[in-house]
């Protein structure tokens, strides 16, 4: 079966166990290859990815592309790894103006 990739959009996307990630929101392809490399779902269930963050799905997981997608994996729950502030930079030195001469 041949499915455009315009025509995956939009499709809903079901875990193994039957629970919903959510909607393909896009397909990322790698042209050198000329392959599906994964599907990206930009709303994610929050009960599977903390946050509702969005989520690039390998295409090495999918089991079926029909009416929707179902996966052969997927963990049973994203964590959303934190990004930690860069330390604040260190103030450059103060540079004190030279001390006028002092009249005794």
């Amino acid at each position: 079966m041949l499915v455009e990739l315009t025509e995956v959009i939009g499709r809903q996307v079901y875990t193994n166990d039957a629970r919903l990630l959510g909607d393909v929101s896009n397909v990322v392809v790698d042209i050198e290859n000329a392959r599906v490399d994964g599907i990206f779902v930009a709303d994610s269930n929050p009960l599977l990815v903390e946050d509702a963050a969005s989520v690039n799905v390998p295409f090495r997981w999918v089991s079926a592309v029909n009416d929707i997608i179902l996966l052969k994996y997927f963990p049973r729950r994203v964590s959303v790894r934190k990004s930690q502030a860069a330390p604040p930079k260190p103030a450059p030195p103060a540079t004190s103006a030279p001390a006028a001469p002092s009249r005794r």
